[in-house]
């Protein structure tokens, strides 16, 4: 007996870490996406000859249908269970790419990319409520959000790098052909691995509450990404956002009164998780806009290609992948959520202040790297932190709709940073009477001092806000796979 039990929790602790590899592709499929388009967009509009306004639908209709169904998605996983609707989300995700990739036509491309969007809205709920009930044990969760949070923060840069090589060697169909084996290996290897937790299937679902959520969230990101185009003073943009302002009002009331609402409001308004979601908004929103402002230097400015602006990347990838799993997880057990949160937006604000140095003479050495190292490290420090407050606690029945939230946040953050930064910096190069290149990138550095300003408002709110949360019933956010509720005839064991 002495070494069947420690055989056995070796075993139960390698197939958490197999949990891990199918959830970190998973939710690489989502974020990568993101971004992998963005390179790929000018070959596609050639090809398929597409105008101006299709082609921001591309990006347009993936982030619209991801957003708008997130809660729904949600709140889908805790009725139907969390591997159930990870293993439709990522072979749909396969089926919306192909489409995709073998487009003829600017239509087909388009569907396609919102059938990516509604496939990602299943799927990324389902990721991280998944860790909370795998990873319980605090040491081993600090470490498993520290590489869950990377994954989400990198994957966009990632998308860059991947974009540019296969924009560059193959064509840009590949950048959407890419998701096939990822899914796939993501889909198959999760039938086997995945633990079969209880479906909530008495938790009914409140579609009012659907149409009303969902449609602010559309009606807000589709406002916020027609704002980086036209202003925010356009008629558009101020009738959606109107429309968002009612929905969300109607959506909040409907919280508040239903007897078995689709977000339940504590969720939100616990002052840990409250403060965590606010922390992951905030780093979206400086994240996100400086992705697009450094592509455009690199490509724009300092005449990179495709693969080289990708690969200039990477050393904010490294910085964010070794903050998040070898410092955050250390602090994080010592010190608490509120240091890393706090800190880690003023590192963030650090960066971009930094940038607000850029010219057209800047070199990559001299301003880029510093600047993409104090990204990554920032946001290394604030993912995991609030990734890990936002899920701890939770009810069991409502962790994919929690999960699904935090996925939101850093949604409506990054849509906001990248609309608001983008009419900043538009403006700020309008005003340079000299017009080219310095006018361009002094819209750059403005924009990125706004940013920086916006996340220090945000680091000194999470300290003041974040308030340590009583001793949480842990027991209460994990469920036993089905398969131990039942126990096997003796026969069978």
């Amino acid at each position: 007996m002495t070494t069947i039990a420690p055989s056995a929790e070796q075993n139960a602790a390698r197939r958490r870490w197999w949990v891990l590899a199918v959830i970190g592709l998973a939710q690489l499929l989502v974020i990568i996406d993101v971004t992998i388009m963005t390179i790929a967009l000018p070959s596609a509009q050639q090809e398929l000859g597409m105008s101006d306004s299709a082609r921001q639908w591309a990006i347009t209709a993936y982030t619209v249908a991801f957003g708008g169904l997130l809660l729904l998605g949600g709140r889908l996983a805790d009725r139907l269970g969390r591997k159930n609707t990870l293993l439709i989300g990522a072979l749909g995700f396969a089926i919306a790419s192909a489409i995709g990739g073998a487009a003829s036509n600017t239509g087909m491309l388009l569907a396609a990319r919102a059938g990516q969007g509604v496939f990602a809205a299943l799927l990324a709920p389902s990721t991280m409520s998944l860790l909370t009930i795998t990873f319980t044990e605090p040491k081993e969760r600090a470490r498993v959000f520290g590489i869950f949070s990377a994954i989400m923060m990198s994957g966009a840069a990632i998308g860059l790098v991947a974009g540019g090589a296969l924009a560059e060697f193959l064509d840009w169909r590949w950048c959407l052909y890419i998701n096939l084996p990822i899914a796939i290996v993501a889909t198959v290897l999760g039938a086997f691995v995945l633990p079969k937790v209880e479906r909530h299937r008495d938790t009914p679902l409140d579609w009012l509450s659907a149409v009303f959520g969902g449609g602010a969230i559309v009606s807000l990101v589709y406002a916020l990404s027609e704002a980086g185009e036209d202003g925010f003073g356009s008629a558009l943009v101020v009738g959606l956002l109107g429309l968002a302002i009612v929905l969300i009002s109607a959506f909040v009331f409907r919280q508040a009164k239903a007897a078995n609402p689709l977000l339940p409001l504590g969720i939100v308004t616990e002052r840990a998780r409250a403060t965590a979601f606010l922390g992951i908004g905030f780093a979206g929103l400086g994240m996100f806009g400086m992705f697009l402002f450094l592509t455009f230097q690199l490509q724009g400015i300092m005449r990179y290609g495709p693969l080289e602006a990708g690969l200039a990347f990477l050393p904010f990838v490294g910085a964010n992948i070794l903050v998040s799993t070898q410092i955050t997880r250390r602090l994080m057990p010592k010190y608490g959520a509120r240091p890393m949160l706090a800190g880690g937006l003023l590192v963030l604000a650090a960066g971009l202040a930094l940038f607000t140095q850029l010219t057209p003479e800047s070199g990559y050495a001299t301003l880029l790297l510093p600047t993409e190292l104090l990204l990554g490290a920032g946001a290394g420090l604030v993912m995991p932190a609030a990734i890990n407050a936002a899920t701890a606690g939770v009810a069991a029945r409502d962790s994919g709709v929690a999960s699904a939230f935090i996925t939101t946040s850093q949604q409506v953050g990054a849509s906001i940073g990248t609309a608001a930064l983008n009419t900043i910096a538009a403006s700020a190069t309008a005003s340079v009477a000299a017009g080219g290149a310095a006018a361009t990138v002094h819209g750059y550095a403005t924009a990125s001092g706004w940013a920086a300003g916006v996340l220090v408002v945000g680091a000194i709110i999470a300290a003041l806000l974040y308030r340590p949360p009583a001793a949480r019933p842990e027991p209460d956010n994990t469920e036993e796979p089905r398969t131990r509720e039942k126990p096997e005839p003796a026969a069978a064991r």
